[in-house]
């Protein structure tokens, strides 16, 4: 047993004023028996979240970051015929930019609501212009678009969650490349603000899709590892800020996969635990068995604080 656990821990003040004191006392039984297997170091300018650097080695795929083909494993997922050429995908996620007096804002694809006729819609209004530039584009569900180009193949992009929430200037890709994406996104946008079911949306208190975002671009990799089971509870209420919400889905993940998870370890099953904040990843996992084991288990219960608050600060 594998648990990946994204957005463990939050940077900013209000997410860290809620893990502060949450009680999680699986979580903190898994942390006091498990022992520290690695350690991902960062930083939250990265353009790969933690824990995609932490899936990506456990499928053993190589790249630099913002270089893992998540769109072109996402596409073969979603049915798409990707082959092992030298062809590369990337997906684009229809977004919502949010104009303010200073800068841009990105929303989540997900807070347009699109149902698919709406985003076959979309879709289909834009698609000239990716396509007279010599792109393959495909549609596969209301947020997930994808793209195929060959000069996609070595364009490093921000993770979507890296992006929502924050100014999308800052996170587009320097390379030479990215003057094609720019520019479609520019056509892509005046295109947008004049279509009617953008009028419609507007006219309903809906938001309005404006733009797009292009993310996982890269060669497609042969997955040479059993990948761990990604628990995305947190995901959503980290990405809104909804702290409230947040610490209510990390007592479903301890009432749930983390308890099981600790009852594994107590029957003497292999366990493996990784949390990925922002900035870091942690791995832990079950101690070998063995007297000499259970002597540093004892001994470090003492050495180190063990509890879920001094854990997720590491993150």
């Amino acid at each position: 047993m594998h648990l990946l656990i994204p957005h463990a821990a939050s940077l900013s003040e209000a997410g860290q004023a809620a893990w502060a004191e949450l009680a999680l006392p699986h979580l903190e039984a898994l942390l006091r028996r498990l022992e520290t297997a690695s350690r991902w170091e960062g930083d939250e300018y990265r353009l790969s979240m933690p824990h995609e650097r932490v899936l990506g080695l456990a499928l053993g795929w190589v790249g630099e970051d913002g270089t893992l083909p998540w769109a072109a494993r996402s596409a073969a997922m979603d049915g798409v015929n990707v082959d092992r050429s030298r062809k590369a995908w990337g997906l684009i996620s229809p977004v919502h930019w949010q104009v303010g007096r200073e800068h841009l804002t990105m929303g989540d694809p997900d807070d347009l609501e699109l149902d698919p006729d709406e985003s076959r819609a979309f879709f289909e209004a834009v698609q000239h212009l990716f396509r007279e530039q010599g792109w393959v584009f495909v549609w596969r569900a209301p947020t997930r678009w994808y793209v195929q180009h060959e000069s996609l193949a070595g364009v490093p992009t921000a993770s979507l969650d890296r992006v929502i929430g924050r100014n999308p200037d800052l996170w587009m890709p320097d390379h030479p490349a990215a003057r094609a994406v720019k520019r479609l996104q520019s056509e892509v946008q005046m295109l947008l603000h004049t279509h009617p079911r953008n009028a419609a949306r507007e006219a309903a208190g809906k938001l309005a899709l404006n733009s797009f975002w292009l993310s996982g671009c890269g060669l497609p990799q042969l997955d040479r590892g059993d990948p761990p089971r990604l628990l995305e509870a947190l995901r959503a209420p980290a990405l809104r800020g909804d702290w409230l919400a947040w610490r209510e889905a990390w007592r479903e993940l301890d009432a749930g996969p983390l308890r099981e998870a600790l009852a594994a370890d107590k029957r003497g099953e292999p366990v493996k635990l990784t949390l990925c904040g922002e900035r870091h990843a942690l791995g832990l996992r079950s101690r070998a068995p063995g007297f000499g084991a259970r002597l540093a288990s004892m001994t470090q219960r003492w050495r180190d604080d063990r509890s879920v608050a001094a854990a997720l600060a590491t993150l």
